[in-house]
């Protein structure tokens, strides 16, 4: 199988016609559009095509582009956090590639020169083109070599690449070997200018999240030009940015236990079920842990951007998201066991949506080094003495 070349005519990466805003009537239609057809994608080597088609449409691969509603510039994280929740609410594999898009937007606001901006971001307003970031490898991961005077070489692969075969600009990272540039380099490929890329889809045969095609995919051959890298050399590890990004995932995540509430919720009603006095105790704790995980994003949105604005030391930044990403963890393990118990048997059968909600919410859990974020997290507390009422305050 190969990296399809982006077909410059196809409808998926024509321009958005207008920017559908979260809060709106018209936002709260789309994430129902999305998430009834959810069930039409949920297979190894589907994508949900259709689903990103409305999202170009609403405007919302753009929405963090200077000038627009979440202008990263802005300070608006926690509504760009409420967004990517709804997202993975709607659809956890929508969700999860989604917020590799917003992802690598950010990556590029960050470390882009002014002329790639502008380039990358005529990308997405006029093209429509799909981002995401595939840093992931195993042992046979990407190199980038000097290939002339101009140009590098890469050869190696990246594992888990959501969204292989759609993505059209997709943000890989591999060691640069150059004798005057070495370390871990950012690069974005341009597809249609590359010859394709082997895909190995044997790699993703997953018991969740099929639809967000997650191959592994090796680059040997392809050659870029310089100005398809991205910033310097072990920028990406850059703190707090690089582990204060797992706020967007855990948004992702605790949309998908939101969802789990809901279907529950529909599952017991049809059931004639909501006058049970032991399924109103179990839905009055999810209720309880989903609105405390609404108060961890608001929180570290607000945070990020206060700390972030104040120059506020990295640590404390990366500390506080770790909290919220591990807090976020816990909330969704501990909502899935209750509302199964809810459901019983019966609500994990196919076709109801509990089932694959059930399985997609357990993959996207399992997120790189949750034991090393929370020793990273005591580490910090231990050494810190500021008093408790004001550690994070």
């Amino acid at each position: 199988m190969t990296f399809p070349l982006p077909d410059l005519s196809s409808p998926f990466i024509s321009a958005p016609t207008g920017m559908v805003l979260p809060g709106t009537v018209a936002f709260d239609a789309l994430i129902d559009r999305i998430a009834a057809a959810a069930p039409d994608t949920d297979a190894e080597g589907s994508f949900p095509v259709d689903a990103f088609q409305w999202l170009t449409d609403a405007g919302l691969l753009t929405i963090t582009l200077p000038g627009e509603a979440l202008d990263f510039r802005q300070g608006r994280t926690a509504r760009l956090l409420t967004l990517l929740k709804r997202m993975g609410a709607a659809n956890l594999a929508v969700g999860r590639v989604y917020e590799g898009h917003i992802n690598a937007l950010y990556l590029i606001h960050l470390y882009a020169t002014p002329d790639q901006q502008q380039r990358w971001y005529t990308d997405v307003r006029v093209h429509g083109h799909l981002f995401s970031v595939w840093n992931t490898q195993a042992q046979d991961g990407v190199r980038i070599d000097r290939d002339d005077a101009d140009g590098y070489r890469l050869r190696g692969a990246k594992t888990f690449c959501s969204g292989a075969g759609w993505i059209t600009r997709p943000l890989i990272t591999g060691e640069l070997t150059t004798p005057s540039r070495r370390g871990w380099q950012m690069a974005i490929v341009p597809t249609e200018r590359v010859h394709p890329a082997a895909v190995d889809d044997r790699f993703w045969q997953p018991m969740g999240m099929r639809a967000s095609a997650s191959f592994k995919l090796d680059f040997t051959g392809i050659t870029l030009r310089a100005d398809d890298l991205l910033g310097e050399p072990n920028r990406y590890f850059e703190q707090p940015y690089f582990s204060g990004g797992a706020i967007r995932f855990a948004a992702v995540q605790l949309g998908g236990a939101e969802a789990m509430y809901d279907a529950t919720r529909r599952f017991l009603a049809g059931m004639h079920r909501t006058d049970d006095l032991l399924q109103q105790t179990r839905l009055a704790e999810v209720a309880c842990l989903i609105e405390s995980g609404n108060q961890w994003l608001r929180s570290a949105g607000d945070y990020t951007d206060q700390w972030l604005a104040d120059g506020t030391d990295p640590a404390k930044i990366v500390a506080y998201a770790n909290m919220t990403r591990t807090a976020i963890e816990a909330i969704c393990l501990q909502v899935m066991p209750l509302c199964e118990r809810c459901v019983g048997a019966r609500g994990l059968l196919r076709p109801q949506p509990f089932e694959r909600i059930h399985r997609d919410l357990t993959m996207y859990l399992r997120q790189p080094a949750p034991d090393a974020t929370l020793v990273d997290i005591g580490r910090y507390v231990l050494t810190n003495s500021t008093p408790a009422h004001a550690l994070w305050h």
